[in-house]
């Protein structure tokens, strides 16, 4: 397993705090949803409608082959990990928030769930377990790109043949959208010991950046490890200013 690159390491004490100051907004910012203000029931179905739309995709594709198990990358407090739930028999979230993970233990009862804590780029689990990989709004935030990089390829190892891996990612960001000032002031004032309630609170600072990756870049990762893009699709998640799209990938074989 890789040890966690420096940015990743400062991405998780980021985390860790937008997990205890407003997780639901840092998982899906929503207008009028900010400083605590979702609605726990609306929030989680938000999560069914979109684990629905996934698995109707999936379903004009034949894929996948079967649902014993599934994988809710950046699961956050369980959003989409208890949507999955009905539909596989067993459901893995990981996360690099054990703030996040707390809840998401608390918030989701059943049996058929776990959590589990990763603070690197490698996966921990063996090679073709799962049959569903799903991620969205999640690889935006890595802060570096050579993670990206290592986490897609993580994806296409531990997916099943016949599996299925739905990920969603922007292609590209605009120069102007890159300076990120807040992530970049936050992170700063929060190494000086300034703290994150006073940084978010107060002066309107989130430390949540954005990233991307080229779609060609993403398919060639995909096909380097085995695994075949089936289909590409726009998606506008990311801000209306920002280009991005959704993969839709199996396991050659």
């Amino acid at each position: 397993m890789r040890e966690p690159s420096m940015s990743l390491d400062r991405s998780k004490k980021h985390w860790e705090d937008m997990g205890d100051l407003d997780p639901y907004w840092a998982i899906l910012t929503s207008p009028g949803t900010k400083h605590g203000k979702w609605d726990v029931d609306k929030f989680f179905g938000t999560g069914s409608e979109e684990i629905s739309s996934v698995l109707r995709a999936g379903g004009k594709l034949g894929l996948p082959k079967n649902r014993d198990c599934a994988l809710d990358f950046g699961c956050g407090v369980g959003r989409l990990t208890r949507a999955l739930a009905p539909h596989f028999q067993n459901v893995v979230g990981i996360d690099i928030s054990h703030s996040m993970l707390r809840q998401a233990e608390a918030l989701n009862p059943l049996p058929n769930c776990c959590f589990i804590l990763n603070e690197s780029d490698s996966l921990p689990f063996p090679s073709g377990q799962f049959d569903l990989i799903y991620t969205a709004l999640v690889l935006q935030h890595v802060p570096d790109k050579e993670s990206i990089r290592h986490y897609i390829a993580e994806f296409v190892r531990v997916l099943k043949r016949g599996g299925f891996l739905v990920m969603q990612l922007p292609n590209y960001v605009p120069l102007r959208r890159r300076l990120q000032a807040r992530p970049r002031i936050y992170g700063c004032l929060r190494s000086a010991g300034l703290s994150e309630k006073f940084l978010y609170n107060k002066l309107g600072l989130h430390p949540i950046p954005m990233n991307f990756l080229p779609e060609n870049e993403v398919v060639s990762i995909i096909k380097a490890g085995g695994g075949t893009t089936l289909q590409i699709s726009d998606d506008h998640r990311a801000g209306p200013h920002i280009s991005a799209r959704n993969y839709y990938a199996s396991k050659n074989g």
